[in-house]
């Protein structure tokens, strides 16, 4: 059985999508542990609700950034995952974590990468009176949302549309999406080579797969 840790900073709504996936076979693998750099985040009680192993790592603990990165690394690698998903993780990482995880560290981003980068991407849209809006899966590298693109969702956005209405729309779509590229990975289907995406064998293009080009 190949294993997951996943890595959460609130609320764990796409843990708890992956959770259900791993229970409805849908991922042919398992959550080993959840880790939260917040110890009040919901997400931890959705992993011990599902008997999952779940541990807060709190900031004010360490004298540095690269400090709470390597202990955080060491209580991962105590659970030898074959991927390592940020599902709302809002810490941005250390190079060193980064190197040590490459090509088995994904993310989910709500934007259209390379579009909005960074926080806030939902206000952003709607400042900016975009029509269009979405999620992107992608691997971790050291630029921040900057890995390649492995899926992203697209979904329509409408005039009088506020935050909530927007939020509520893209979570939908990351719901469905990040068990998929998650599935994919632990099939073996899935890989980084060279700082790009390759599904089945074949190099994605830079918005990823099934994109329109």
């Amino acid at each position: 059985m190949k294993h997951i840790v996943v890595l959460i900073s609130g609320n764990g709504s796409n843990l708890q999508a992956i959770i259900d996936a791993c229970q409805q076979k849908k991922i042919n693998g398992t959550i080993s542990a959840v880790f939260s750099n917040k110890a009040d985040a919901f997400g931890l009680e959705r992993a011990r609700e599902a008997g999952i192993a779940a541990h807060a790592l709190t900031a004010s603990q360490f004298a540095s950034r690269e400090a709470f990165d390597r202990e955080l690394m060491q209580e991962i690698d105590a659970y030898a995952p074959d991927l390592v998903v940020l599902a709302g993780y809002m810490r941005i990482l250390s190079p060193a974590f980064v190197a040590h995880y490459r090509g088995r560290l994904i993310n989910i981003h709500p934007s259209l990468l390379p579009k909005y980068p960074g926080l806030h991407t939902h206000q952003q849209v709607l400042e900016n009176g975009d029509e269009e809006h979405g999620t992107s899966v992608h691997f971790v590298t050291d630029e921040l949302d900057g890995g390649p693109v492995i899926l992203q969702a697209r979904v329509p956005v409408f005039e009088g549309d506020d935050e909530n209405d927007v939020t509520a729309r893209v979570q939908a779509q990351e719901h469905a999406i990040y068990p998929l590229v998650v599935s994919w990975f632990m099939e073996g289907r899935l890989k980084m080579h060279h700082n790009e995406a390759w599904l089945d064998g074949k190099r994605l293009p830079a918005q990823g797969y099934a994109s329109e080009e």
